[in-house]
């Protein structure tokens, strides 16, 4: 284990409030071992790495020039806050990060009244704290005062259409609002789009700035190429980006941009703009994702596992099956590779949907649109209207953010866009925040949906292959994270018959009818329950819209019981399934139904396990529910 570093100075900071009386030179130096004590907590822990350490200066000179928590500091995304959580009293809980009852990786209101504002998806910052501006000019109540409200956002998530929409109202509204625009042309893949070559053009602004003093080493820290661009480049952008025009058509002043590392920039900047500002106010702060460890990695360090800080080396457990997400990758590619109408489509996440893999192979026909997700979804309606086969990859807690254009773009019109839905169910470290516990409800509610979940790696191949033939309507099939269960791998997907399921196991009195991947623990918890001579019949039901009518008739006639099992909220499959046997009668011959779904509660981070466990969901939990409902006394020690 690597030694912890020496902080002399960190170890006196308990608040904000003991930033008080530091030199400008101190901050300096508490800068430096903020990000040793980062560097260090995060080789032990695992967690969000790179936005963190591109912003240590920056979240000591906020601290230490504004009032937290009577100011509000509001972190867009939040996954930069590792630095802010240690400042604000809770260096000793750190190692505790992402872990069961530990330290929230994002901000959340009810661990600290320094997080006045939770986050954990991108672009709301600056809604939030224009929020804040208005409650208090209206002398709204809070517990810990009204003073400035100060949104940090990233120039990935300035992608999202809604920090405009902020944007544009704070300008109408004229309040005094400070935004500090964190460009450090990473959000967790490079950011594409106008917006990132409109702030790289912004690089060359340094002669416009309104503290040009104070903004000293900004165009230095730029590649060579964009030095010389921005020599070449002076006279044409003049007219074109003094002052940050876009920003302040908006209606907000621009200062920027400056040298986000520099502590005697930030100080001087910020200590200026408590003083002077009247109304909304954008700082444009050029940093380095990474800075300090990382900053040379493609991914800027943005998420990793625990790791040993001299080598860089990551302490992975050994994978015993591939995730699926690469098996997705790997049959979405051997579909595209004989289907050239084939695209891909990601929302700034080509990493962690297995899309990087695809644009590799065929970069012409993958698209990451950076972050914004109901454009993604249109964007594919479009392609699909155009006569292309477009696959949406897209996590279900980020699906969440373009419903409207699921419905309205997509479903109302038929269209056949495929949305692959990764980190369905509950997803671990990330916690309810990225939790995909909602997706059943909201895509069967739609009329004339195909709505399938894999219950293992070879499912998921065939229904990449289903998906691609379905071409009358929209269609999605969910899978969780991690790896699968080790099943053995056709080399090619067979596409399934629309809404029949599979027979998994034939056995009496009660059947198990499962939607999703905890069919494993499902035939585990058969497994036990046969040691008490009860054998369940086992269903994989595939799809949960079409429901298969027959089979689901064909278990409730010939059982006593029917359980359904299922990776998300209540209202899901479950609930079509209870509508099926309602509406044909079977409740009126006394079938003993029930539904096990994910409680109606936010479970907070831990381990899958100990996630499903919170949710009642393991192998363990599905015996006890089925000797309660056949009425069979559950004992400590099994029979």
């Amino acid at each position: 284990m690597s030694e912890r570093p020496n902080t002399p100075l960190l170890d006196r900071i308990h608040s904000p409030n003991d930033l008080n009386g530091l030199g400008d030179s101190d901050l300096s130096t508490l800068a430096d071992e903020l990000r040793a004590e980062m560097i260090w907590t995060v080789s032990q822990t695992g967690g969000h790495f790179g936005a963190g350490l591109g912003v240590v200066e920056l979240t000591v000179a906020l601290h230490a020039v504004f009032d937290t928590p009577r100011d509000k500091l509001i972190w867009d995304v939040s996954h930069q806050c590792y630095p802010h959580k240690i400042l604000t009293g809770r260096r000793e809980r750190m190692l505790t990060i992402r872990q069961k009852e530990g330290l929230s990786g994002f901000t959340k209101r009810s661990e600290s009244p320094f997080d006045p504002f939770g986050a954990a998806h991108s672009s709301t910052s600056i809604s939030a704290a224009l929020g804040f501006a208005v409650a208090r000019d209206l002398g709204g109540d809070c517990d810990t005062g009204h003073g400035d409200a100060i949104a940090v956002i990233g120039d990935g998530a300035m992608s999202g259409g809604m920090a405009f929409e902020a944007m544009n109202n704070a300008g109408h509204l004229g309040k005094r609002l400070i935004v500090i625009l964190n460009d450090n042309e990473m959000s967790i893949a490079p950011p594409t789009g106008a917006m990132s070559s409109y702030l790289s053009r912004l690089y060359a602004g340094a002669p416009f700035q309104e503290f040009k003093a104070a903004a000293k080493g900004a165009v230095s820290l730029l590649p060579p190429p964009f030095q010389e661009g921005a020599r070449r480049a002076k006279e044409i952008l003049k007219s074109a980006t003094v002052g940050g025009t876009m920003f302040e058509e908006l209606g907000f002043s621009y200062v920027g941009p400056i040298d986000g590392h520099d502590m005697d920039s930030l100080l001087s900047v910020l200590r200026t703009v408590k003083t002077r500002a009247d109304g909304p106010i954008l700082i444009h702060a050029i940093t380095q994702k990474g800075k300090g460890y990382a900053e040379h990695k493609p991914d800027r360090g943005h998420a990793t596992a625990k790791f040993d800080i001299a080598t860089g080396k990551q302490k992975k457990a050994p994978s015993n099956a591939p995730s699926y997400t690469k098996v997705f990758a790997q049959s979405l590619i051997a579909e595209a590779t004989d289907d050239p109408k084939v695209v891909a489509v990601t929302a700034a996440m080509p990493d962690g949907t297995g899309l990087d893999l695809f644009a590799e192979r065929f970069p012409s026909r993958c698209f990451d649109v950076g972050i914004a997700e109901q454009h993604a979804v249109t964007f594919c309606a479009g392609m699909a209207a155009g006569g292309l086969k477009p696959f949406a990859a897209i996590y279900s807690t980020f699906l969440q953010r373009g419903y409207d254009q699921v419905v309205h773009d997509v479903a109302i019109q038929r269209l056949p866009v495929r949305f692959a839905i990764d980190r369905a169910g509950l997803v671990g470290a990330d916690g309810c925040t990225h939790a995909g516990s909602y997706d059943i409800g909201y895509l069967t509610n739609l009329p004339g949906f195909v709505v399938m979940a894999a219950a293992d790696e070879a499912e998921l191949r065939h229904m990449v292959r289903t998906a691609l033939e379905i071409e009358d309507r929209p269609s999605a099939f969910r899978f969780p994270r991690g790896e699968g269960v080790g099943v053995d791998m056709p080399d090619r997907g067979t596409a399934l018959e629309i809404g029949r399921g599979r027979m998994i196991a034939e056995g009496s009195r009660v059947a198990l009818l499962s939607f999703g991947a905890r069919l494993k623990e499902v035939q585990d918890a058969a497994e036990a329950l046969s040691q008490r001579g009860i054998s369940p019949t086992i269903a994989d039901a595939r799809f949960a819209k079409p429901l298969d009518e027959e089979l689901i008739l064909q278990l409730a006639r010939h059982h006593e019981a029917l359980i359904t099992v299922e990776e998300g909220a209540v209202g899901g499959f479950g609930s079509h399934v209870a509508q099926l046997l309602a509406e044909n009668g079977i409740f009126d011959t006394g079938l003993r139904y029930r539904s096990m779904v994910l409680p109606d509660i936010f479970i907070d981070q831990a381990s899958p396990r100990d996630m499903y466990a919170v949710a009642g969901m393991n192998a363990e939990d599905i015996e006890a529910k089925v000797l309660e409902t056949l009425g069979v006394e559950m004992l400590s020690q099994r029979a």
